[in-house]
C-alpha cells in the first residue's frame, strides 16, 4: 500500500466505513452475521416446535413450555462474564468453533428426546453453550472496527436475530408440516457443525493476525483503535468497575428490555396462532412479517446513530413506542386480529431498532480490558429478562391482557432508566473524552 493509499485509509477511520477500505466488511461482518444466525435458530426454532407438536406429543401445559423456553436463559447467564473475559484476554476464534460444535448436538437433541425431564437438561447446556456468542462477537467487532462504525457493525451481527426469526418462522412452520417438530429441529440444528470449521478457517482475532489485509491498512486500523483504547485508561481494578453504578443501570434495563423481547419471540407464533386460526405453515409465514419490519428499523436507527455519534436517543425512543404497542394489544385483546397485528409489528419495530446503538455505545464508555467482561454481565442479566419473559408469560397464560401489561410496563421501564446512563458533559463517540465520570463511566451520548 502506498504512502496515498495509508492517508486514505487514516481519513477513513474518521470519516466512517464509507472511506474506508470495505474488506473487513465484505469479510467480517457476513461471518458475524451467519455465526449469530445459526446461534439464534438454534434457541428459537422452539418456539415453533413447541406450537407444531412437541408439547402435545410430550404432554406440556402451558407453563411447562414456558419453563422450556426459559431454561435455556439459566444456563445462557452464567457463562456470559467469562465468555466475555475470555474474549477479551484471549481468543474469540477458538471460543465460537468449539461451542459451534457443542450446541449443533444439543439443538438436534431437542428432536429426539422423549421427556420433559431430559428436556430440561437439554435446553440448560444448549443455553451454556451459547451463552459464548454475543459477548464474544461484540468484543470481536470492537477489536475491528472503530467507534464511527460500530453501531452499523453490531446491527449487522444483531441482524442475525430478527433475520433469523423472520425466515425461521416460514422455513421451520412447513418443515414441521412436512415432516415433524422432530426432523425441524435435527435439520436445523446440525449445520452448525460445518460452519465450525468455515468460521475457524476464515478468521482472526485481531487485525495483526489477518494476513489478507493490506499491510498499511492494518498498520492504520490498530493505529486508530489504540488511540481510541488510550481515550478510556484502564482502572486499577476493573472487576469493581463492573459493580459501579453506570454498569449496574444498564444490567438493570437490558434485563427488561429482554424481558419484552423474549416474551415477544417465544409467544409470538402461539399469538398469531390463536388471533389468525391459521395452520403451523400459515402462523410461521404471518410470524415472520414483525421481524422483517424490525430489520428495516434496525438498520435506520443504527444509521442515524453513527451519523450523528449519538447513542443514547435512539435507544429508549423506539422503547417507549413498542411499551406503548404492548399496552395497546392489552386494551385491544382478541377482538380483532388486524389491529392487533399491526401492533404486534409495532412493537417489534420498537424493542429491534435500538440494539446497534446500545451496544455500540458500552465499548465506548468503558477501558477496553474491561469492555468485554461488562457486555458479558450486562448480556447475563438480559438472559434472566428471557427466562422471565419466556416463563411468566406462559405463567400469565400466553398472549392474554395481564401478559400484555407485564411487557409493557417492563419495556417503558427499560426505556425510562437509560435517562440514568446519560452524562451531561457530552457524548464520548463525538468528543472521545478520557475522563470518567465518577459512576465508573464515561460520559454516554
Amino acid at each position: 500500500m502506498t504512502e496515498m493509499d495509508d492517508m486514505s485509509v487514516a481519513a477513513g477511520t474518521e470519516q466512517g466505513p464509507g472511506v474506508l477500505s470495505s474488506e473487513r466488511w465484505r469479510r467480517l461482518l457476513p461471518i458475524a452475521f451467519i455465526t449469530y444466525s445459526f446461534a439464534y435458530l438454534d434457541r428459537s426454532n422452539y418456539s415453533l416446535g413447541a406450537a407444531g407438536g412437541l408439547k402435545h406429543a410430550l404432554h406440556i401445559s402451558s407453563s411447562q413450555s414456558g419453563l422450556l423456553g426459559g431454561l435455556f436463559f439459566l444456563g445462557y447467564f452464567l457463562f456470559q462474564v467469562p465468555a466475555g473475559d475470555y474474549a477479551e484476554r484471549r481468543s474469540v476464534r477458538s471460543l465460537i468453533f468449539w461451542s459451534l460444535l457443542a450446541w449443533a448436538v444439543f439443538a438436534s437433541l431437542q428432536g429426539v428426546l422423549p421427556s420433559f425431564g431430559l428436556l430440561l437438561v437439554d435446553r440448560f447446556l444448549l443455553g451454556v453453550v451459547e451463552a459464548v456468542v454475543l459477548p464474544c462477537m461484540l468484543v470481536f467487532l470492537s477489536h475491528w472496527f472503530t467507534r464511527p462504525e460500530r453501531g452499523r457493525a453490531n446491527t449487522i451481527l444483531i441482524l442475525g436475530n430478527p433475520v433469523t426469526l423472520m425466515w425461521m418462522s416460514v422455513i421451520s412452520g412447513y418443515l414441521i408440516a412436512a415432516t415433524s417438530y422432530k426432523w425441524m429441529f435435527i435439520i436445523e440444528g446440525l449445520p452448525a457443525i460445518v460452519w465450525a470449521f468455515v468460521f475457524r478457517a476464515l478468521v482472526a482475532d485481531h487485525p495483526a493476525d489477518a494476513h489478507w489485509l493490506p499491510n498499511g491498512e492494518r498498520k492504520t486500523i490498530e493505529r486508530a483503535l489504540r488511540a481510541e483504547e488510550a481515550d478510556t485508561p484502564e482502572p486499577a481494578n476493573r472487576w469493581l468497575l463492573l459493580r459501579s453504578p453506570g454498569v449496574v443501570i444498564l444490567c438493570a434495563q437490558y434485563l427488561l428490555w429482554s424481558v419484552g423481547v423474549y416474551g415477544f419471540v417465544f409467544w409470538l407464533p402461539t399469538i398469531v396462532k390463536a388471533l389468525s386460526h391459521q395452520g403451523i405453515g400459515s402462523t410461521g409465514a404471518l410470524s415472520a412479517i414483525p421481524y422483517a419490519v424490525a430489520v428495516v428499523t434496525m438498520l435506520a436507527c443504527s444509521q442515524l446513530s453513527d451519523h450523528s455519534g449519538g447513542r443514547r436517543g435512539y435507544v429508549w425512543p423506539p422503547l417507549a413506542i413498542g411499551a406503548g404497542a404492548f399496552l395497546g394489544l392489552s386494551l385491544v385483546g382478541h377482538g380483532g386480529f388486524i389491529v392487533s397485528f399491526v401492533l404486534l409489528i409495532v412493537a417489534a419495530a420498537g424493542m429491534y431498532a435500538p440494539y446497534g446503538p446500545y451496544f455500540a455505545l458500552i465499548p465506548e464508555l468503558l477501558p477496553r480490558a474491561s469492555a468485554g467482561p461488562a457486555i458479558g454481565l450486562i448480556n447475563a442479566f438480559g438472559a434472566l429478562g428471557g427466562f422471565g419473559g419466556t416463563y411468566l408469560v406462559g405463567w400469565f397464560g400466553g398472549g392474554t391482557s395481564a401478559a400484555f401489561v407485564f411487557l409493557a410496563a417492563c419495556v417503558m421501564a427499560s426505556a425510562l432508566l437509560m435517562f440514568f446512563v446519560h452524562r451531561p458533559e457530552g457524548a464520548i463517540g463525538v468528543r472521545h473524552l478520557k475522563e470518567t465520570t465518577p459512576t465508573g463511566l464515561a460520559p454516554a451520548a
